[in-house]
């Protein structure tokens, strides 16, 4: 049966790709002029990510909370990660935004270069250089209308054990003078493996999108307070899904 997973979402990947990121690359041409924030180009990501969760029946994914966004703001998004999964969950909200992300992920096939279409923002995490880069791309962001969304962990949980916050998201709120949109995912580490895409078992996951945290509620608070106040809402609101 693992086989049979397996080649599936190959043989899917590899069909969708084809088709998508050729539409991506055009629409990108043909939009990227007078559409300056690519909403276009992310509204077809958004669709291409999500058909690997519409076409994978055991999969159930549940998303709450859109009416807290008000899609003419520019937000910093913040989210827990628990796996790989989170990335197509969080597409499916068809929610606009730039990915902050691992410049490792850049480098490969079809997914680096949709990113790269996609104006996402690179990071490599040893280099000082980068992280500044990095958050001065956020800012041009942001100041441009877009929302930017980083997982503050900086890396995937294990078995959905929420990690401390690393100060980067933060320290953008704080400078960019932008609301905080918090979101809460569980499940999702059940569903895939910690090492590999193949899927594990039918899981359920959701994704909570939470009420934004407005600027002038931290505006005093340091950036190491900020990180620990988003965490403990973080924490809370995945307790609270877990015992429902």
């Amino acid at each position: 049966m693992y086989y049979i997973v397996a080649v599936y979402f190959a043989l899917l990947f590899v069909s969708t790709s084809l088709v998508m990121f050729p539409l991506a690359a055009a629409l990108r041409v043909l939009t990227g002029l007078f559409d300056k924030r690519l909403i276009a180009l992310n509204v077809l990501t958004s669709f291409w990510a999500s058909i690997y969760i519409w076409l994978n029946p055991i999969w159930s994914i549940t998303i709450n909370g859109r009416k807290n966004v008000d899609t003419k703001k520019a937000y910093v998004m913040v989210c827990n990660h628990q796996s790989y999964l989170d990335i197509p969950v969080i597409f499916r909200s068809f929610l606009n935004f730039k990915w902050v992300a691992k410049a490792s992920l850049f480098k490969v096939p079809i997914v680096g270069w949709n990113m790269w279409l996609n104006r996402s923002i690179k990071i490599e995490r040893s280099s000082t250089k980068s992280q500044r880069r990095m958050l001065n791309k956020c800012g041009e962001h942001i100041r441009n209308g877009s929302s930017v969304m980083i997982f503050p962990e900086g890396t995937r949980a294990r078995n959905g054990k929420l990690r401390t916050f690393r100060e980067g998201a933060f320290l953008i709120a704080l400078q960019e003078k932008t609301d905080i949109l918090p979101m809460v995912i569980d499940g999702s580490y059940k569903a895939l493996p910690e090492k590999g895409l193949i899927p594990k078992n039918s899981q359920k996951v959701c994704l909570n999108i939470l009420s934004p945290i407005p600027y002038e509620t931290f505006n005093n608070m340091n950036v190491r307070d900020l990180a620990e106040h988003v965490h403990k809402i973080v924490a809370l609101e995945l307790e609270r899904m877990r015992s429902c």
